[in-house]
């Protein structure tokens, strides 16, 4: 919560930071396209279009054996020390396995064969993430018209927000692995017998978002045959690692210790979400600049969001100007475009340096927002 104010002096002074800071400000939804920077972004990365099934395969397997082998340690290792350093490395590593969900709603599938399938056996199915529960529901995110409005479900007003809704956006992400569980364990197969049950699993519980308004379209076509398998994979990995724990086949303290790791990935997850826009859009349409002046790059020479934001999520920003570009790109394309743009470009504002700042950014968004009406 914000600190409470002691005098009238100081909330009139708050009041007019605020205002000052709107003033300045154009809102967002009447920002112009910069039309020199939307050409560089297409003109100077057309070769870099073509994503390499190599670079895919080779990050995807070497991410997700570090993690397994590393959950592993993190289970069987005696020592706490080096148990809890092992869980860390399984975090991170998993997590990065787990960020190529994101690349596969915007990759043709034919360009890097069966990788879709590979990713869901080795990360989607056993931490009950299945690529269909983003797969259909990111590339709204990614619509002229609805990102940033209520229509949009990867999107809340987070910076308008009361200060405590961060603390409590985070702390939701401790429990997902065990809403997963009882998701795929307890509503999948009841869905499969009751219409009533089925449409709210289709409609609130089958997709990655953030918007609490959000209601999902039952799916077609190819999705569908998509979302079958996955689901009655992620429902009888669920139901097994229940039954097996139940059994004492699979020791409660490994299970417990695999979830912690799930909750860390997910947590983890929530943070580099909460830094990944500016989140100061009211819910009017944007044009594509103000769409990318919301949104985050954290490049060069910051190291650690290679942890934080792998798989090319430290240019959240460029990857609203380009969302095709492959992630293994984005990194050169960043390059060109910067050396490219004068310093004027509105190309540079969205670069920021860390974390820490970005957090205390919104943090301090929320403290100057004014109540709702």
């Amino acid at each position: 919560m914000a600190d409470i104010m002691t005098s009238t002096i100081s909330l009139d002074q708050r009041d007019a930071d605020l205002t000052t800071s709107r003033v300045a400000a154009a809102p967002r939804d009447r920002i112009a396209d910069d039309m020199a920077m939307l050409r560089a972004a297409v003109e100077l990365t057309r070769d870099l279009n073509p994503p390499k099934p190599i670079i895919y395969w080779t990050d995807l397997l070497l991410s997700a054996g570090i993690g397994y082998a590393a959950l592993a340690a993190a289970i069987l290792l005696a020592s706490p020390g080096w148990a809890v350093l092992a869980g860390v490395v399984a975090v991170l590593a998993l997590y990065r396995a787990g960020s190529f969900i994101h690349e596969l709603t915007h990759i043709k599938h034919s360009a890097v064969p069966w990788f879709r399938f590979g990713w869901n056996l080795l990360i989607g199915l056993p931490l009950m993430v299945p690529s269909f529960t983003y797969e259909g529901v990111h590339t709204l995110h990614h619509a002229r018209t609805r990102y940033g409005t209520a229509e949009d479900p990867e999107y809340l007003p987070l910076a308008l927000m009361k200060p405590w809704s961060l603390p409590l956006f985070i702390m939701a992400s401790l429990v997902a692995p065990v809403a997963l569980l009882f998701r795929f364990a307890v509503l999948s197969p009841l869905a499969a017998i009751s219409p009533k049950i089925r449409t709210i699993v289709i409609g609130r519980l089958s997709a990655l978002s953030i918007n609490p308004a959000f209601e999902r379209r039952a799916p077609e076509g190819a999705l569908l045959r998509q979302w079958r398998w996955q689901a009655a994979g992620c429902s009888v990995f669920a139901i097994a690692l229940l039954g097996s724990v139940a059994a004492g086949i699979v020791p409660l303290r490994g299970f417990l210790i695999f979830m912690a790791i799930a909750s860390g990935v997910a947590v983890l997850n929530q943070v580099r979400t909460l830094v990944a826009h500016l989140w100061e859009n009211e819910g009017e349409a944007m044009t594509v600049t103000a769409q990318y002046l919301d949104s985050v790059n954290v490049p060069p020479p910051a190291l650690l969001p290679a942890l934080w934001a792998p798989v090319g999520l430290r240019y959240h920003a460029l990857h609203h100007l380009l969302p095709s570009l492959p992630y293994h790109a984005l990194g050169e394309a960043h390059r060109r475009l910067a050396g490219a743009l004068d310093a004027n470009s509105p190309y540079h504002r969205a670069n920021y340096p860390g974390l820490p700042g970005l957090v205390r950014k919104i943090v301090i968004s929320t403290m100057r927002a004014r109540p709702a009406a």
